[in-house]
């Protein structure tokens, strides 16, 4: 008799399995408008992702929206949901607080909620979610300058984000992974905000007060092009190397031709919205359950594998 009963669930379990595969899966995906770099590629991978996914399920569709405030973000999800009938969202918040209401709202009428890279104020209102792996960002960072400096040591200069949690932990983490090289001095650390512009400035001021320095954590590739454009136009020969991350094509192609001043980046790839999105779709058709937490790792690129982070028609 247990094993009946055992038998009995198992074929509902599968039998909702299958309803849910057969059903038509409407996929809302809320994100950022391209501002700038990395949110332009995570746009172009989002339109690429749906292709596919489409392609690939014929009962899925998907409806992509581009915000370019929380307000509207907002309002697209809650149109999403009343007009578009969705049944899951994915969303890159463009900020975690006034998102956050807005989408335990939608997840309390049953719509399966995948956030990914910033997270909401209540990890309650999501069910699923998928980032990158900020922390790794830093340490692979650091560990890259603390071999490469080696024996000699050097002067670094750095570059922060914005003041956020990820900044936070990035840069902690490069903090630790380069204090195990005693012969490494971290002149000083920045802002400049991952913007081209406000960090040519900065470097701008480092070059100025530093007669000596010897590389640079950029920690953004944005921030890494102003960086390269302060040092051509100071004509400074004494920076051995400038370290950005976030899978920028321009960076790649640049480590792939074998650039002694950009000889590595680090991933932190906008592409993790096209992940976020195929799990979601995978576990809405099989009816498998999606992990709770997904982080995707910050990997060094160097010349040897730089080929298979290079996408030469993203606009990032």
């Amino acid at each position: 008799m247990h094993t009946l009963k055992r038998l009995a669930v198992l074929s509902a379990l599968l039998a909702g399995s299958l309803a849910l595969a057969q059903a038509k899966q409407v996929i809302g995906v809320s994100i950022p408008a391209a501002d700038h770099g990395w949110t332009a590629g995570v746009v172009y991978h989002a339109n690429e992702a749906k292709k596919a996914l489409e392609q690939k399920y014929p009962n899925v569709q998907i409806i992509v929206k581009t915000a370019k405030d929380s307000n509207e973000q907002a309002n697209q999800i809650q149109d999403l949901y009343t007009v578009n009938k969705i049944n899951a969202l994915v969303i890159l918040p463009l900020e975690s607080a006034p998102l956050t209401r807005p989408v335990a709202n939608l997840k309390s009428k049953g719509v399966f909620v995948t956030v990914v890279d910033r997270g909401l104020t209540d990890p309650g209102a999501q069910d699923a979610y998928v980032a990158g792996d900020n922390t790794a960002f830093g340490r692979v960072a650091g560990q890259y300058f603390a071999q490469r400096l080696g024996a000699q040591g050097g002067n670094v200069v750095v570059l922060r984000g914005i003041p956020t949690v990820i900044d936070n932990e990035r840069v902690a983490a490069f903090n630790a992974a380069v204090a195990k090289n005693p012969k490494i001095k971290v002149l000083d650390a920045r802002y400049g905000n991952w913007n081209r512009d406000d960090a040519f400035q900065v470097m701008q001021d480092y070059l100025t007060r530093f007669p000596k320095i010897d590389a640079v954590w950029a920690s953004d590739d944005d921030m890494a092009v102003g960086v390269l454009r302060a040092l051509q136009q100071a004509g400074r020969k004494d920076i051995k190397f400038v370290v950005g991350g976030g899978g920028m094509k321009d960076m790649i192609k640049r480590v792939m031709d074998g650039d002694a001043l950009v000889p590595v980046d680090v991933t932190y790839p906008p592409s993790m919205i096209a992940d976020a999105m195929r799990l979601t779709v995978e576990s809405r058709v099989t009816g498998k359950p999606l992990k709770a937490k997904t982080i995707i790792p910050s990997v060094l690129v160097t010349k040897s594998n730089a080929r298979q982070f290079y996408y030469p028609n993203s606009p990032f």
